[in-house]
Protein backbone atom coordinates (compact mmCIF):
# COMPACT_ATOMS: atom_id res chain seq x y z
CA UNK A 1 0.00 0.00 0.00
CA UNK A 2 1.19 3.42 -1.05
CA UNK A 3 -1.18 5.75 0.92
CA UNK A 4 0.94 9.06 1.10
CA UNK A 5 -0.52 12.24 -0.48
CA UNK A 6 2.18 13.80 -2.13
CA UNK A 7 1.36 13.88 -5.54
CA UNK A 8 -0.90 17.02 -6.88
CA UNK A 9 -2.20 14.11 -9.51
CA UNK A 10 -2.31 10.42 -10.56
CA UNK A 11 -2.44 10.45 -14.37
CA UNK A 12 -3.65 6.84 -15.52
CA UNK A 13 -2.00 6.05 -19.14
CA UNK A 14 1.51 6.99 -20.41
CA UNK A 15 0.37 7.99 -23.98
CA UNK A 16 0.97 11.06 -25.69
CA UNK A 17 -1.50 12.76 -23.91
CA UNK A 18 -0.52 11.75 -20.30
CA UNK A 19 3.51 12.51 -20.86
CA UNK A 20 3.09 15.82 -22.20
CA UNK A 21 0.73 16.37 -18.90
CA UNK A 22 3.51 15.08 -16.51
CA UNK A 23 5.91 17.33 -18.46
CA UNK A 24 3.80 20.54 -18.31
CA UNK A 25 2.79 19.91 -14.22
CA UNK A 26 6.26 19.29 -13.88
CA UNK A 27 7.55 23.00 -15.28
CA UNK A 28 4.50 24.46 -13.10
CA UNK A 29 6.66 22.68 -9.81
CA UNK A 30 3.87 20.02 -9.95
CA UNK A 31 4.60 16.25 -8.38
CA UNK A 32 2.05 13.38 -10.66
CA UNK A 33 2.27 9.54 -11.03
CA UNK A 34 2.10 8.14 -14.10
CA UNK A 35 0.70 4.77 -14.05
CA UNK A 36 1.17 3.18 -17.46
CA UNK A 37 -0.44 -0.65 -18.37
CA UNK A 38 2.42 -1.69 -20.98
CA UNK A 39 5.90 -2.24 -19.78
CA UNK A 40 7.11 1.02 -21.56
CA UNK A 41 5.30 4.52 -21.86
CA UNK A 42 4.80 5.98 -25.13
CA UNK A 43 3.86 2.35 -26.82
CA UNK A 44 1.37 4.06 -29.76
CA UNK A 45 4.02 6.56 -30.35
CA UNK A 46 6.29 4.49 -31.16
CA UNK A 47 4.03 2.57 -33.64
CA UNK A 48 2.81 5.53 -35.67
CA UNK A 49 3.90 6.41 -38.90
CA UNK A 50 4.93 3.39 -39.35
CA UNK A 51 7.62 3.70 -36.83
CA UNK A 52 8.58 7.84 -37.62
CA UNK A 53 5.72 9.48 -35.83
CA UNK A 54 4.04 12.08 -37.68
CA UNK A 55 3.41 13.82 -34.27
CA UNK A 56 1.83 17.26 -35.60
CA UNK A 57 0.23 18.75 -38.67
CA UNK A 58 1.18 22.73 -39.45
CA UNK A 59 -3.06 22.65 -40.64
CA UNK A 60 -4.88 21.49 -37.67
CA UNK A 61 -7.61 23.63 -36.38
CA UNK A 62 -11.08 22.67 -34.57
CA UNK A 63 -12.53 21.60 -38.45
CA UNK A 64 -10.80 18.73 -38.57
CA UNK A 65 -11.90 16.97 -35.72
CA UNK A 66 -15.15 15.02 -34.95
CA UNK A 67 -17.16 15.71 -32.30
CA UNK A 68 -20.68 16.15 -30.77
CA UNK A 69 -19.73 19.70 -30.05
CA UNK A 70 -17.57 20.90 -32.79
CA UNK A 71 -16.22 23.90 -30.86
CA UNK A 72 -15.12 22.05 -27.73
CA UNK A 73 -11.41 21.87 -29.11
CA UNK A 74 -11.20 25.50 -29.72
CA UNK A 75 -10.01 25.97 -26.09
CA UNK A 76 -7.59 23.69 -25.79
CA UNK A 77 -5.66 24.63 -29.36
CA UNK A 78 -5.81 28.24 -28.28
CA UNK A 79 -4.17 27.64 -24.87
CA UNK A 80 -1.76 24.82 -26.71
CA UNK A 81 -1.64 25.65 -30.81
CA UNK A 82 0.21 24.08 -33.97
CA UNK A 83 2.88 26.71 -33.16
CA UNK A 84 3.41 25.56 -29.43
CA UNK A 85 3.64 21.85 -30.44
CA UNK A 86 6.27 22.92 -32.97
CA UNK A 87 8.10 25.18 -30.57
CA UNK A 88 8.04 22.52 -27.69
CA UNK A 89 9.50 19.83 -30.05
CA UNK A 90 12.30 22.55 -31.49
CA UNK A 91 13.72 23.15 -27.85
CA UNK A 92 14.07 19.30 -27.27
CA UNK A 93 15.99 18.89 -30.52
CA UNK A 94 13.01 17.91 -32.70
CA UNK A 95 13.52 19.72 -35.99
CA UNK A 96 9.99 18.97 -37.91
CA UNK A 97 10.41 17.89 -41.86
CA UNK A 98 7.24 18.52 -43.88
CA UNK A 99 5.70 15.46 -45.67
CA UNK A 100 2.18 15.67 -47.49
CA UNK A 101 -0.77 17.90 -46.63
CA UNK A 102 1.17 19.78 -43.23
CA UNK A 103 2.08 16.39 -41.57
CA UNK A 104 5.59 16.47 -39.32
CA UNK A 105 7.97 14.28 -38.98
CA UNK A 106 10.90 14.15 -36.69
CA UNK A 107 13.72 14.70 -39.29
CA UNK A 108 15.65 10.96 -37.76
CA UNK A 109 12.25 9.62 -38.97
CA UNK A 110 12.73 7.71 -35.46
CA UNK A 111 9.43 7.92 -33.20
CA UNK A 112 11.42 6.69 -29.86
CA UNK A 113 13.43 9.93 -30.54
CA UNK A 114 10.00 11.81 -29.34
CA UNK A 115 9.29 9.60 -26.62
CA UNK A 116 13.01 10.15 -25.50
CA UNK A 117 11.75 13.75 -24.60
CA UNK A 118 9.09 13.03 -22.16
CA UNK A 119 11.40 10.27 -20.14
CA UNK A 120 14.16 12.65 -19.81
CA UNK A 121 12.39 15.56 -18.79
CA UNK A 122 10.23 13.68 -16.17
CA UNK A 123 13.18 11.89 -15.24
CA UNK A 124 14.59 15.00 -14.27
CA UNK A 125 11.60 16.94 -12.98
CA UNK A 126 10.93 13.66 -10.81
CA UNK A 127 8.39 12.91 -12.09
CA UNK A 128 7.27 9.43 -11.19
CA UNK A 129 6.47 6.36 -13.88
CA UNK A 130 5.28 2.96 -12.95
CA UNK A 131 5.27 0.58 -15.98
CA UNK A 132 3.75 -3.04 -16.10
CA UNK A 133 1.00 -1.73 -13.40
CA UNK A 134 -2.68 -2.52 -14.30
CA UNK A 135 -5.17 0.09 -12.31
CA UNK A 136 -8.22 -2.06 -11.11
CA UNK A 137 -10.52 0.65 -9.76
CA UNK A 138 -10.30 4.21 -9.40
CA UNK A 139 -12.51 5.79 -6.04
CA UNK A 140 -13.15 8.95 -4.40
CA UNK A 141 -14.02 8.86 -0.73
CA UNK A 142 -16.34 11.81 1.25
CA UNK A 143 -13.20 14.00 1.45
CA UNK A 144 -12.67 14.94 -1.94
CA UNK A 145 -9.30 12.32 -1.89
CA UNK A 146 -9.08 9.88 -5.13
CA UNK A 147 -7.73 6.02 -4.06
CA UNK A 148 -6.07 4.34 -7.74
CA UNK A 149 -5.72 0.63 -7.20
CA UNK A 150 -3.53 -1.18 -9.06
CA UNK A 151 -1.71 -4.69 -9.56
CA UNK A 152 2.25 -4.66 -10.60
CA UNK A 153 3.91 -7.99 -10.36
CA UNK A 154 1.25 -9.97 -8.76
CA UNK A 155 1.06 -7.42 -5.70
CA UNK A 156 -2.09 -4.68 -5.41
CA UNK A 157 -1.13 -1.24 -4.53
CA UNK A 158 -2.50 1.86 -4.08
CA UNK A 159 -2.12 5.30 -4.67
CA UNK A 160 -4.06 8.45 -3.34
CA UNK A 161 -3.93 12.20 -4.13
CA UNK A 162 -6.11 14.90 -4.45
CA UNK A 163 -6.69 14.89 -8.52
CA UNK A 164 -6.49 12.00 -11.42
CA UNK A 165 -6.23 12.48 -14.69
CA UNK A 166 -7.30 9.90 -17.20
CA UNK A 167 -5.30 9.33 -20.47
CA UNK A 168 -5.83 5.71 -21.17
CA UNK A 169 -6.75 6.22 -24.66
CA UNK A 170 -9.83 4.19 -26.63
CA UNK A 171 -9.86 0.70 -27.82
CA UNK A 172 -7.91 0.90 -31.13
CA UNK A 173 -4.92 -1.86 -31.15
CA UNK A 174 -5.73 -4.39 -28.79
CA UNK A 175 -2.72 -5.83 -28.51
CA UNK A 176 -1.05 -2.83 -27.33
CA UNK A 177 -2.81 -3.35 -24.35
CA UNK A 178 -5.96 -0.71 -25.45
CA UNK A 179 -8.75 -1.28 -23.29
CA UNK A 180 -12.14 0.72 -22.48
CA UNK A 181 -10.94 1.46 -18.97
CA UNK A 182 -11.11 5.61 -19.68
CA UNK A 183 -15.16 4.85 -20.25
CA UNK A 184 -15.61 2.61 -17.55
CA UNK A 185 -14.32 4.99 -15.06
CA UNK A 186 -16.31 7.68 -16.66
CA UNK A 187 -19.81 5.85 -16.58
CA UNK A 188 -18.56 4.83 -12.71
CA UNK A 189 -18.69 8.68 -12.12
CA UNK A 190 -21.97 8.82 -13.89
CA UNK A 191 -20.35 10.52 -16.89
CA UNK A 192 -22.69 9.92 -20.21
CA UNK A 193 -20.48 8.28 -23.17
CA UNK A 194 -20.98 8.92 -26.82
CA UNK A 195 -21.15 5.80 -28.75
CA UNK A 196 -17.70 4.38 -29.83
CA UNK A 197 -16.53 2.85 -33.19
CA UNK A 198 -13.55 2.76 -35.01
CA UNK A 199 -12.31 5.68 -36.98
CA UNK A 200 -9.44 6.08 -39.57
CA UNK A 201 -10.36 2.04 -40.56
CA UNK A 202 -9.90 0.49 -43.65
CA UNK A 203 -13.39 -0.66 -45.66
CA UNK A 204 -14.47 -3.82 -46.13
CA UNK A 205 -16.85 -5.12 -48.93
CA UNK A 206 -18.22 -8.51 -49.33
CA UNK A 207 -20.84 -9.84 -51.65
CA UNK A 208 -20.59 -10.41 -55.41
CA UNK A 209 -18.23 -7.73 -55.89
CA UNK A 210 -15.40 -9.13 -53.31
CA UNK A 211 -13.65 -10.74 -55.94
CA UNK A 212 -13.36 -7.63 -58.13
CA UNK A 213 -11.86 -6.15 -55.57
CA UNK A 214 -9.38 -8.68 -54.19
CA UNK A 215 -7.77 -9.12 -57.76
CA UNK A 216 -6.77 -5.29 -57.49
CA UNK A 217 -5.34 -5.60 -54.23
CA UNK A 218 -2.26 -3.40 -54.19
CA UNK A 219 -3.24 -1.02 -56.63
CA UNK A 220 -3.49 2.85 -55.29
CA UNK A 221 -5.06 5.45 -57.11
CA UNK A 222 -5.36 9.23 -56.45
CA UNK A 223 -9.23 9.72 -55.66
CA UNK A 224 -11.46 11.87 -54.27
CA UNK A 225 -13.57 10.26 -51.62
CA UNK A 226 -17.12 11.94 -50.07
CA UNK A 227 -20.21 11.23 -48.77
CA UNK A 228 -22.79 13.50 -47.96
CA UNK A 229 -21.10 14.81 -44.74
CA UNK A 230 -17.08 15.52 -46.61
CA UNK A 231 -15.31 15.05 -49.24
CA UNK A 232 -11.00 13.82 -49.13
CA UNK A 233 -8.91 13.80 -52.19
CA UNK A 234 -5.71 11.38 -51.74
CA UNK A 235 -4.84 8.05 -52.32
CA UNK A 236 -7.09 4.97 -52.15
CA UNK A 237 -5.59 1.44 -51.98
CA UNK A 238 -7.44 -1.92 -52.78
CA UNK A 239 -7.03 -4.35 -50.72
CA UNK A 240 -8.17 -8.22 -50.60
CA UNK A 241 -10.87 -7.50 -48.50
CA UNK A 242 -11.45 -3.91 -49.80
CA UNK A 243 -10.44 -0.51 -49.14
CA UNK A 244 -7.81 1.53 -47.78
CA UNK A 245 -4.97 3.76 -47.84
CA UNK A 246 -5.54 7.49 -46.86
CA UNK A 247 -9.07 8.68 -48.59
CA UNK A 248 -10.50 5.57 -47.54
CA UNK A 249 -9.20 6.37 -43.41
CA UNK A 250 -10.36 9.52 -43.80
CA UNK A 251 -13.76 8.99 -44.92
CA UNK A 252 -14.37 6.18 -42.56
CA UNK A 253 -14.27 8.65 -38.99
CA UNK A 254 -17.54 9.95 -41.32
CA UNK A 255 -18.84 6.52 -42.65
CA UNK A 256 -21.73 5.23 -40.85
CA UNK A 257 -23.17 1.08 -41.87
CA UNK A 258 -25.43 0.76 -44.05
CA UNK A 259 -24.20 3.62 -45.96
CA UNK A 260 -22.36 4.33 -49.45
CA UNK A 261 -19.94 6.17 -50.59
CA UNK A 262 -19.04 7.48 -53.85
CA UNK A 263 -15.55 7.97 -55.25
CA UNK A 264 -14.08 10.30 -58.17
CA UNK A 265 -11.34 7.88 -59.66
CA UNK A 266 -10.38 10.94 -61.96
CA UNK A 267 -10.40 13.63 -59.69
CA UNK A 268 -8.42 16.08 -61.84
CA UNK A 269 -9.68 15.19 -64.88
CA UNK A 270 -12.66 14.59 -67.21
CA UNK A 271 -13.04 11.42 -69.14
CA UNK A 272 -15.29 12.65 -71.78
CA UNK A 273 -12.56 15.23 -72.29
CA UNK A 274 -9.95 12.50 -72.55
CA UNK A 275 -11.60 10.42 -74.96
CA UNK A 276 -12.44 13.61 -77.53
CA UNK A 277 -8.81 14.31 -77.00
CA UNK A 278 -7.27 11.44 -78.02
CA UNK A 279 -10.20 11.10 -80.93
CA UNK A 280 -8.71 13.44 -82.75
CA UNK A 281 -5.30 12.38 -82.46
CA UNK A 282 -5.75 8.49 -82.82
CA UNK A 283 -9.78 7.06 -83.26
CA UNK A 284 -8.50 3.72 -83.82
CA UNK A 285 -6.66 3.66 -80.56
CA UNK A 286 -8.57 1.37 -78.17
CA UNK A 287 -10.28 2.79 -74.81
CA UNK A 288 -8.37 0.25 -73.11
CA UNK A 289 -5.01 1.97 -74.15
CA UNK A 290 -6.45 5.22 -73.18
CA UNK A 291 -7.58 4.04 -69.87
CA UNK A 292 -4.16 2.59 -69.30
CA UNK A 293 -2.21 5.52 -69.84
CA UNK A 294 -4.72 6.94 -67.23
CA UNK A 295 -4.44 4.66 -64.73
CA UNK A 296 -2.41 1.22 -64.01
CA UNK A 297 -3.01 -1.06 -66.79
CA UNK A 298 -4.15 -3.81 -64.13
CA UNK A 299 -6.98 -1.42 -63.09
CA UNK A 300 -7.84 -0.83 -66.62
CA UNK A 301 -8.20 -4.14 -67.53
CA UNK A 302 -10.47 -4.69 -64.49
CA UNK A 303 -12.81 -1.56 -65.46
CA UNK A 304 -13.56 -4.46 -68.52
CA UNK A 305 -16.31 -5.70 -66.06
CA UNK A 306 -17.85 -2.63 -66.51
CA UNK A 307 -17.25 -0.41 -69.64
CA UNK A 308 -16.56 -1.65 -73.44
CA UNK A 309 -12.87 -1.65 -73.17
CA UNK A 310 -12.33 -3.14 -76.51
CA UNK A 311 -13.50 -0.57 -78.78
CA UNK A 312 -11.64 2.04 -80.74
CA UNK A 313 -12.29 5.80 -79.42
CA UNK A 314 -13.94 6.45 -82.65
CA UNK A 315 -16.24 3.58 -81.82
CA UNK A 316 -17.60 4.57 -79.21
CA UNK A 317 -21.50 5.48 -78.81
CA UNK A 318 -22.68 8.88 -76.41
CA UNK A 319 -24.54 6.22 -74.04
CA UNK A 320 -20.78 4.35 -73.60
CA UNK A 321 -19.18 7.67 -72.55
CA UNK A 322 -22.22 8.38 -70.40
CA UNK A 323 -21.39 5.08 -68.82
CA UNK A 324 -17.78 5.78 -68.53
CA UNK A 325 -18.29 9.18 -67.09
CA UNK A 326 -20.64 7.55 -63.88
CA UNK A 327 -18.57 4.67 -63.28
CA UNK A 328 -15.10 6.71 -63.23
CA UNK A 329 -16.32 9.89 -61.87
CA UNK A 330 -19.28 8.39 -59.79
CA UNK A 331 -18.19 4.72 -58.51
CA UNK A 332 -20.56 4.14 -56.52
CA UNK A 333 -19.24 1.81 -53.10
CA UNK A 334 -21.27 0.26 -50.29
CA UNK A 335 -19.36 -1.06 -47.84
CA UNK A 336 -20.00 -4.38 -45.71
CA UNK A 337 -18.45 -3.11 -42.69
CA UNK A 338 -14.85 -2.33 -41.10
CA UNK A 339 -11.75 -3.81 -40.30
CA UNK A 340 -12.51 -3.02 -36.52
CA UNK A 341 -10.19 -2.05 -33.93
CA UNK A 342 -7.49 -4.24 -34.85
CA UNK A 343 -6.63 -1.97 -37.74
CA UNK A 344 -7.91 1.60 -36.90
CA UNK A 345 -6.08 4.32 -35.72
CA UNK A 346 -8.16 5.82 -33.48
CA UNK A 347 -11.77 5.50 -31.94
CA UNK A 348 -14.62 7.64 -32.84
CA UNK A 349 -17.04 9.00 -29.47
CA UNK A 350 -15.73 8.39 -26.11
CA UNK A 351 -16.38 10.65 -22.57
CA UNK A 352 -19.50 13.13 -23.67
CA UNK A 353 -17.50 16.94 -24.04
CA UNK A 354 -20.76 17.96 -22.05
CA UNK A 355 -19.56 16.69 -19.12
CA UNK A 356 -16.30 18.51 -19.27
CA UNK A 357 -15.04 21.80 -19.01
CA UNK A 358 -13.75 22.55 -22.40
CA UNK A 359 -11.25 25.15 -20.65
CA UNK A 360 -9.60 22.53 -18.09
CA UNK A 361 -10.89 19.27 -18.99
CA UNK A 362 -12.43 18.47 -15.66
CA UNK A 363 -15.50 16.58 -15.09
CA UNK A 364 -18.07 18.79 -14.22
CA UNK A 365 -19.57 16.52 -11.78
CA UNK A 366 -16.66 14.96 -10.11
CA UNK A 367 -13.96 18.04 -9.29
CA UNK A 368 -10.38 16.56 -9.31
CA UNK A 369 -11.12 13.85 -11.96
CA UNK A 370 -9.83 15.08 -15.90
CA UNK A 371 -10.03 13.29 -18.95
CA UNK A 372 -8.08 13.80 -21.96
CA UNK A 373 -6.73 12.23 -25.49
CA UNK A 374 -8.52 9.63 -27.50
CA UNK A 375 -10.90 8.54 -24.60
CA UNK A 376 -12.52 11.92 -25.20
CA UNK A 377 -15.44 12.09 -27.66
CA UNK A 378 -12.95 14.68 -29.99
CA UNK A 379 -11.58 12.66 -33.00
CA UNK A 380 -9.04 14.22 -35.76
CA UNK A 381 -8.42 13.23 -39.23
CA UNK A 382 -5.30 11.10 -40.42
CA UNK A 383 -1.98 13.15 -40.37
CA UNK A 384 -1.06 14.25 -36.77
CA UNK A 385 -4.04 15.89 -35.98
CA UNK A 386 -4.56 13.70 -32.93
CA UNK A 387 -1.44 14.04 -31.27
CA UNK A 388 -2.05 17.78 -31.76
CA UNK A 389 -4.92 17.09 -29.41
CA UNK A 390 -3.56 14.83 -27.17
CA UNK A 391 -0.83 17.79 -26.73
CA UNK A 392 -3.37 20.29 -26.39
CA UNK A 393 -5.20 18.22 -23.89
CA UNK A 394 -2.26 17.65 -21.94
CA UNK A 395 -0.99 20.65 -21.73
CA UNK A 396 -4.31 22.48 -20.56
CA UNK A 397 -5.15 19.57 -17.80
CA UNK A 398 -1.75 20.09 -16.45
CA UNK A 399 -2.36 23.91 -15.80
CA UNK A 400 -5.12 23.10 -13.26
CA UNK A 401 -4.10 20.46 -11.15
Amino acid sequence: MNNNQDFDAIIIGGGACGLMCAVQAGFLGKKVLIIEKNEKVGAKILISGGGRCNYANLYATDANFISGNPHFCKSAFSQFSVEDTVSFFETYGIIGEEKTLGQLFPESNNAKDIVRIFEDLCREMGQEIICGAEVKYVAKDDNGTFSVSYKQDLKTKTAVSAKVVITTGGLPIPKMGATDFGLKVARQFGLNIIQTAPALVPLTITGKDAEWYTRLSGNSIYCRVSNHRISFEENILFTHWGLSGPAILQISSYWRPGEHIRIDLLPDSNINDLVQAARQTNGRKTFLSLLSETFTRKFADALAKFLPVEKNLASLTKEDIAAAEKLIHFFDVKPAGDKGYDRAEVMRGGVDTAELSSRTLEAKKVPGLYFGGECVDVTGWLGGYNFQWAWSSGYIMAQHL
